[in-house]
This record gives C-alpha cells, sequence and structure tokens, in this order.
C-alpha cells in the first residue's frame, strides 16, 4: 500500500463523513445518506473516469473504497456529535483528501497522453465534483461557487504540479510538494479571510 493510496482511502472516508452529515442535517433517511455520503466520496472521480473513457471507475475495481466509505457513513451516525467537534481535523484530513485527489486526477489523464491543461481540469474535477453533486442533492449552493478558496487551491496545486513534472522532478517529491501547496493555500485563506470577489448586481 502506497502513501498516496493510503491518502486516497483517508480523503474518501474524510468525504463520505462530509456527505453523510450533510444528509443528516437535512434529515435524509439511512438510504439517503448513505447514498449521499457515496457520491460525494466517489462522484468526482467517477465523472473523471468516464469523461476520460477509462473503464471500470477506480472504485468499482477495488472494493476497499466500498468497505471505507460504508465505515464512514456507520460511524458518522453512530458518533455524529463528537465528528461534529473535530471539525478542525476534518477540515485537515478534507484539505489532504482534495490535494490527494487532485494529484490522482492529474496522474491518470497525464498516463493517458491529455494535455496538460486539460489533466489539471481533470484533478479539478476530481476533487470538487463530488462535493457539487452533494451540495446539489441537499439543494445547496456547492461550496465551489461560494467566498472560500476550495478549487482555486487545486488549480494552483495542479498548475505546480504539471510544472514540477514537466522539468522532470521526482514524483514522490512533486506529490508531497503539491499536497503542500494545496494545504498552505486553503488554510491561509481561511486563517486570514482571503477569497475571490463576489460578482454583484
Amino acid at each position: 500500500m502506497t502513501v498516496l493510496y493510503f491518502l486516497d482511502l483517508l480523503g474518501t472516508l474524510v468525504f463520505t463523513i462530509s456527505g453523510t452529515l450533510a444528509a443528516t442535517n437535512k434529515q435524509l433517511d439511512l438510504f439517503g445518506a448513505y447514498f449521499t455520503g457515496f457520491i460525494t466520496a466517489i462522484g468526482g472521480g467517477t465523472l473523471r473516469d468516464v469523461i476520460l473513457g477509462t473503464t471500470p471507475v477506480g472504485w468499482v475495481s477495488d472494493t476497499n473504497y466500498i468497505f471505507v466509505i460504508t465505515l464512514g457513513v456507520i460511524l458518522t451516525f453512530l458518533f455524529k456529535s463528537l465528528i461534529m467537534g473535530l471539525r478542525k481535523t476534518l477540515f485537515l484530513f478534507d484539505t489532504i483528501g482534495i490535494g490527494v485527489f487532485t494529484i490522482i486526477g492529474i496522474e491518470k489523464s497525464l498516463s493517458l497522453h491529455i494535455h496538460p491543461l486539460l489533466a489539471i481540469i481533470m484533478g479539478l474535477f476530481s476533487a470538487v465534483m463530488g462535493g457539487v453533486i452533494r451540495d446539489t442533492l441537499c439543494n445547496d449552493i456547492p461550496l465551489i461557487f461560494r467566498k472560500e478558496i476550495y478549487a482555486t487551491a487545486c488549480v494552483f496545486g495542479g498548475i505546480l504540479f504539471v510544472s514540477l513534472n514537466h522539468i522532470g522532478l521526482s514524483l514522490a517529491i512533486n506529490q508531497f510538494l503539491t499536497i503542500s501547496c494545496i494545504i498552505i493555500i486553503r488554510i491561509l485563506c481561511i486563517r486570514y479571510k482571503i477569497s475571490l470577489p463576489v460578482l454583484k448586481h
């Protein structure tokens, strides 16, 4: 098990918890909560693989993802109040998750000889589209369309990854630097309340 694979599973777990919490806040039943957690965790990667034409999609060929998603839903139902008290920890894991998902999306795209610019977009889709589907299902404005720096951090990280890959930097070092870049950008933006300008009518 590589570090990136472990972090991918960890990101899947946190995204599942995020989706399940959103569903319970909307008072959905167990199936609704499981479905929302499931689609939050695998939605971005599934959309990426469908666009790239790679089948079977990632989670279909690895049952560990189903086990992790199921675990995430169970943990949320059993320990919701405890989890709600760990928001800072979940925020950190969520940020690690979007960093890992961004890298995985870019790496998979580049391995299929996709143009680097489009690979960055695929990395972005991998990281944020699950959350977009979650928010849409819960009748909320998706997080990436609000003021918080979220998708932008993934884009900057993706540009860094593609640039370092182009000059031939070691993959492991590139992965570490890119994930760190995304984490630092998001934390700093939250800490200092940095956001993109809002369009006003």
